[in-house]
Parts: C-alpha cells; sequence; structure tokens
C-alpha cells in the first residue's frame, strides 16, 4: 500500500511563485576565464593547488564572472590552512563558499546549474558479428 489519503487530484497546480522566474540581466562580454596562476601559488600546498585547479576545470566555470574567480582567489589561504590543520569551522566557511559557486550536485540544482555532457560514441559491433547479421537476413529472405 503506497499511502494513505486521497489520489492525488488530476488537475494539480503549484500556487507558490517561482522566485527567480524574472530578474535583471548582466550581460558579459566573453567568457571570464581563471587568473592564468593562482596568486601566491609558490606558498600553497600540493593539495591547495590541486583544489585550485580541479575549479579551473570544472564545467561550471565557464559561468564564473571575476567576482567568482576573486572569492576562489580570497578563499585559497582558508583551504590551504585548512590542509595544514583542519577544523570544523574552517570546512564550514570552505564548504559555504565553495556552494555559492555550485561546488556539489545539490548546489548545482539549487542554483539551476545544468552540466551537459556529450553523447558517448555508439560501440561498434565486434569484428564479424555485422557479417553473421548480414547472413541470417539473407537466408531468412532466401527461405521466404
Amino acid at each position: 500500500m503506497a499511502g494513505m489519503g486521497p489520489p492525488p487530484a488530476v488537475n494539480k497546480r503549484r500556487r507558490n511563485k517561482d522566485a527567480f522566474a524574472e530578474g535583471a540581466v548582466a550581460v558579459q562580454a566573453g567568457p571570464c576565464p581563471p587568473p592564468d596562476e593562482l596568486p601566491g601559488w609558490e606558498g600553497y600546498s600540493t593539495p591547495t593547488l590541486a583544489w585550485w585547479n580541479t575549479w579551473c576545470a570544472a564545467p561550471q566555470a565557464a559561468l564564473f564572472t571575476a567576482t567568482d574567480w576573486q572569492r576562489l582567489v580570497m578563499l585559497a589561504p582558508l583551504v590551504d590552512q585548512y590542509w595544514s590543520k583542519p577544523s570544523t569551522k574552517l570546512m564550514a566557511e570552505i564548504r559555504l563558499s565553495e556552494a555559492s559557486l555550485g561546488a556539489t550536485h545539490l548546489d548545482r540544482l539549487r542554483a539551476r546549474i545544468t552540466i551537459e555532457r556529450p553523447e558517448p560514441a555508439p560501440e561498434a559491433a565486434p569484428a564479424g558479428v555485422a557479417d553473421l547479421r548480414q547472413a541470417r537476413r539473407k537466408r531468412m529472405t532466401d527461405a521466404s
């Protein structure tokens, strides 16, 4: 038994307004790539540099503006500090900042960011399979 109560209404409608359906539109001249390198990168640990490179390669980074990249530059010292001495306070601040940039699947759902993945190329039939199919079709048409 699925649940108690009446079945769902056929003409069910949302009555709450979409909070982000309308608003101001800002136009960006073109893509805003990440800075050529993380400022002060020589002083950062390997895990912090890996974190930075991960963000630079992330699909949602294609949507970033200069202020988003500035947020990550400002966050790098906290990430580096977290790797040297982990704390829940640092992790909370990092998580909060990363969430605003769409770090996790849920963050992207909230921000309505969709990442499109290319369709995989169709796999070719193993050698000889196509020949067997053609031979089978020919036998079936010859038998008719």
